[in-house]
C-alpha cells in the first residue's frame, strides 16, 4: 500500500472515530439534558460538533460529567447499525422521534434530491437520521483521544433568521500524543487571540453605544496603526503612487452606474434620504427656479467609486499611464451580526486601497510590481505563513449572472493574465472558483487566524468592466478614446484586518519600530528619575516613543509590568548607570542584560526603527 493510500485510510478511520463521537455525544447530552432537541453533529478538521436545542442550559462546567457519560457508553461497546428506510417510513420515523428540524431537514433532501429512502444509525437505545460511515462499535473509538472544547451558539442551518441552538465542539484523533499536542498548539494560539490581547494591550475597544463592528481606535492601536500606514506610503512613493483623500459617502446613483449596489446592497448601510435645494436654471442663483429635490446617500462600502471620479477629474493620455492613485479610506459594510468577530470582521474599516488605471498592455507588468511590493511589505513585517489564490467566476453557478459581469469572454482573457503573471513569478497558487470580485478576477493571499478560519488578508484584482460604465477614457497612441483597465490593489488589506493578524503573529509583542511603546526607563530609585527624564527627553526629541516607569513600584515590579506589556526595550538606571552616562538594556524575552554607552544605544535604537528591524541589534 503507498504512502498516500495509507494516509486516506487513516483519513477514512479518523472521520468515522468523529462521526461517531458525534453521536456518543448527543446520546450523553439526552442522557443528562432528557427533553433536548437535536441539530446537526458532523466531522470537522480537528474533532466534531453537535447542535442542540436544550431542555436546561449546558456550560463547560458540565464537561467532566458529560465526558465521563460519553466514556461509559463507548465502553459498552455499542454497535452502529444502519437502517434504509422509504421516504415516507423515514419521516413517519423522524416523527416518532420527535425531532422537529430533523423532520425539516429531511423533508427537504427528500424534495431537493428526489430521494427515495432516508438512512439512519442506532447505537444502544440512540438513533438518528444519518448517512454514516461510523465504526463498527464504540469500543472502536479511542477513550483517550478527544476532549469537549467549548459551547457556543449557532443559528439552526446558519440562518440569524432561524432559532438559536447550543453547539458542543469537542477535539478528536487517533491516539492521545496527537491529542496532547493539538490541544497544547490550540491554547498557545488562545493566547495569540488578538480579541484577548487586543483588550489587554489597549490597542482597541468595541462599546455598544457607538455600534457592533465599529472599532474605536486606543491611543496603542492608533501608535500601530499610523505606523502601518507610514510603512505603505513610503512603499507607495517609492512606486510611483499618488496619494488622494475622497469622502466617506456618496450619492447612491454613484453606485448603481458603477454596478455595486445590485451586488452589495445587503452588505451597505441604508440609504439616508435628504431634501436638496436644486436649480432648474444654474444661472438661476436665488432666483424664483430654485426647488427641492429628494436626495439619496450611501456609506461607501469601497473607494473604488470615488478614485474613478479622481482619474475622470482631468483630461487623460496614453502617456499618463500607468496612474496609480492611493488612499487609506474609510468605508463600512454592514456585516452579518453573526460574521463580526474582533478586528478580523468589523462594519467600519480603513483600507490600504490604490487603484492602477492602465493599459491591457501594461497589465502584467503592473501586477508583477504589485506582487514584488506585496513580498517587500511581508519580509518586513515577518509574514510567511500564507498561500496564494486565484479567484475566478464560476460559470456553472446558476446564480452566477446574479454576482458576475455577464461577460464570459473578458473573463476567460483576464484569468488567463492573472495565471500567465503567477506561473511567470513562480508562485504556487490554489484556484477559487466563484470567488472572484463581480467585475473582474482577483489574486488573493489567505492567511489562517490562531482559530483556524481562513481569511483574505491582501489582495490584487483586474477589473475589466467598472471602468466602462463610468465613462472612463483615455486618448491613445492613435488619437482615439480607449477605456482603461483598472487593478484594485491592497497589501495591508485594512488596519482593522491587518493589526489583528499582527497581533496573533506576534503574540502582541511587536518590533521596536511598530511597538506603541518602544522604550521604557526602570530606575532603581526615585533620586535617579532626573538622568532618566533626560534620556526620555532625548529620545523623544529623535522621535522615539519613550517612557518613564511609574517611581513608586520596586525594579522587579518595573520589569514584571513591562514584561506584561509587552514593551521592547526596558532601560534600567541606577547608580552605575548615572556615573558612566550609560543604560543597561533588558530586551523583551531575553534574559540576558547588557550596558551600552547612552549614544552608543540611541545610534542604535534610532537606527532600527528607520530600518524596521525586529529588534535593536545589541551585538
Amino acid at each position: 500500500m503507498s504512502e498516500t493510500q495509507v494516509e486516506e485510510v487513516e483519513k477514512d478511520d479518523l472521520y468515522k472515530v468523529r462521526h461517531s463521537l458525534a453521536h456518543v455525544l448527543a446520546q450523553a447530552v439526552l442522557e443528562i439534558r432528557p427533553g433536548s432537541t437535536l441539530g446537526f453533529g458532523p466531522p470537522i478538521s480537528d474533532g466534531f460538533y453537535y447542535d442542540f436545542i436544550l431542555s436546561e442550559p449546558l456550560t463547560e462546567e458540565d464537561f467532566p460529567a458529560l465526558m465521563q457519560k460519553m466514556k461509559k457508553i463507548i465502553k459498552k461497546g455499542q454497535r452502529f447499525d444502519r437502517e434504509d428506510l422509504s421516504a415516507a417510513d423515514g419521516l413517519s420515523r423522524i416523527g416518532e422521534m420527535g425531532e422537529p428540524y430533523k423532520m425539516e431537514y429531511g423533508a427537504e433532501l427528500i424534495e431537493k434530491n428526489n430521494l427515495e429512502t432516508l438512512s439512519f444509525y442506532r447505537n444502544g437505545p440512540f438513533l438518528d437520521m444519518c448517512e454514516g460511515p461510523h465504526v463498527h462499535t464504540t469500543k472502536d473509538i479511542p477513550r483517550d483521544a478527544f476532549k469537549l472544547r467549548s459551547v457556543a451558539g449557532a443559528y439552526w442551518r446558519g440562518n440569524s433568521d432561524n432559532v438559536m441552538m447550543t453547539r458542543i465542539y469537542a477535539w478528536a484523533f487517533l491516539d492521545k500524543e496527537t491529542l496532547d499536542a493539538h490541544v497544547s498548539a490550540y491554547e498557545e494560539a488562545q493566547a495569540r487571540d488578538h480579541k484577548k490581547l487586543g483588550r489587554e494591550l489597549g490597542i482597541y475597544t468595541i462599546d455598544n453605544d457607538i455600534g457592533k463592528g465599529l472599532p474605536l481606535w486606543l491611543p496603542n492601536g492608533t501608535i500601530i496603526r499610523d505606523e502601518l500606514e507610514n510603512l505603505a506610503k513610503e512603499l507607495e512613493f517609492k512606486a510611483g503612487y499618488s496619494r488622494v483623500a475622497t469622502p466617506h459617502l456618496a450619492k447612491e446613483s454613484l453606485y448603481h452606474t458603477t454596478g455595486h449596489l445590485p451586488y452589495y446592497a445587503e452588505d451597505m448601510y441604508p440609504p439616508m434620504e435628504l431634501l436638496e435645494s436644486a436649480l432648474d436654471d444654474e444661472s438661476d442663483e436665488g432666483g424664483s427656479g430654485e426647488r427641492l429635490v429628494k436626495e439619496s446617500y450611501r456609506l461607501r462600502p469601497m473607494n473604488c467609486p470615488h478614485h474613478h471620479k479622481v482619474f475622470s477629474a482631468e483630461p487623460r493620455s496614453y502617456r499618463d499611464l500607468p496612474i496609480r492613485l492611493a488612499e487609506y479610506g474609510q468605508v463600512y459594510r454592514f456585516e452579518d451580526s453573526g460574521a463580526v468577530s474582533g478586528l478580523v470582521r468589523v462594519r467600519g474599516m480603513c483600507m490600504n486601497d490604490a487603484h492602477i488605471y492602465c493599459t491591457k498592455e501594461q497589465i502584467k507588468d503592473e501586477f508583477k510590481a504589485v506582487m514584488a511590493m506585496y513580498q517587500e511589505a511581508y519580509g518586513i513585517l515577518g509574514l510567511d505563513k500564507f498561500h496564494v489564490r486565484l479567484s475566478k467566476w464560476d460559470p456553472e453557478d446558476p446564480k452566477g449572472k446574479e454576482k458576475f459581469v455577464d461577460n464570459p469572454q473578458a473573463w476567460r482573457d483576464s484569468e488567463q493574465v492573472l495565471e500567465e503573471v503567477l506561473n511567470e513569478l513562480a508562485i504556487d497558487y490554489q484556484v477559487g472558483l466563484g470567488e472572484g470580485a463581480f467585475y473582474g478576477p482577483k489574486i488573493d493571499i489567505q492567511f489562517s487566524t490562531v482559530t483556524g478560519r481562513e481569511e483574505s488578508v491582501s489582495t490584487v484584482q483586474l477589473d475589466f468592466a467598472v471602468p466602462g460604465r463610468m465613462g472612463l477614457k483615455y486618448v491613445g497612441s492613435d488619437g482615439e478614446e480607449h477605456t482603461p483597465f483598472c487593478i484594485h490593489r491592497a497589501p495591508f488589506s485594512t488596519h482593522e484586518r491587518m493589526v489583528a493578524f499582527l497581533i496573533e503573529h506576534f503574540a502582541g509583542a511587536f518590533p521596536t519600530w511598530l511597538a506603541p511603546i518602544q522604550v521604557q526607563l526602570l530606575t532603581v530609585s526615585e533620586q535617579y528619575d532626573d538622568y532618566a527624564n533626560e534620556i526620555v527627553a532625548r529620545l523623544r526629541n529623535q522621535m522615539v516613543r519613550a517612557e518613564l516607569a511609574p517611581s513608586n513600584d520596586t525594579l522587579p515590579k518595573k520589569i514584571r509590568q513591562g514584561a506584561t506589556r509587552k514593551i521592547p526595550n526596558l532601560l534600567i538606571i541606577g547608580e552605575r548607570e548615572v556615573a558612566d552616562g550609560t543604560v543597561t538594556l533588558r530586551r523583551y524575552g531575553h534574559q540576558q542584560q547588557q550596558t551600552f554607552a547612552m549614544a552608543d544605544f540611541e545610534h542604535r535604537l534610532v537606527d532600527a526603527i528607520k530600518r524596521r528591524l525586529p529588534e535593536v541589534d545589541a551585538d
